[in-house]
């Protein structure tokens, strides 16, 4: 049993390890605008923006998930708990459906972290109300 422990620990703290590093990537949002045209078939940002496939996602960080007004988001999705934010969107934009069990969105996923922090960064210029504002460092 002492060495399953050990093994178990050892898994967790590299997973961890793994996450704290993909959190700390830093972005490029001009990268992320390329990175985000993979997502440009199902949602929308910027001015004028409006629910698409998926819900507009202006103002997404600090958001919790499934509350765009008129958005017809999946039961998993609104009552995930989440709150958008760099930690909960890279773990979602890596595997969704893993991420939020029956969701809506079928996009499989993006692959590297530095995609995802570039898209997050990105997403991250648009306000609520589609502005955009120079990132923040």
């Amino acid at each position: 049993m002492r060495g399953k422990i050990l093994v178990l620990s050892g898994a967790l703290f590299a997973a961890l390890a793994f996450g704290a590093q993909a959190a700390q990537l830093k972005g490029d949002p001009k990268a992320g605008e390329i990175v985000f045209n993979q997502c440009r078939q199902c949602h929308h940002i910027g001015k004028g923006a409006t629910n698409f496939y998926g819900p507009v996602l202006n103002g997404i960080i600090d958001r919790p998930a499934g509350t765009v007004p008129g958005y017809n988001y999946s039961e998993a999705n609104k009552h995930s708990g989440k709150v958008w934010n760099v930690a909960t969107l890279t773990s979602y934009l890596k595997q969704p459906q893993h991420d939020v069990p029956k969701t809506y969105m079928t996009f499989k996923g993006l692959k590297g972290d530095q995609d995802i922090a570039n898209v997050i960064a990105y997403m991250s210029q648009f306000d609520r109300s589609g502005a955009m504002h120079a990132p923040t460092e």
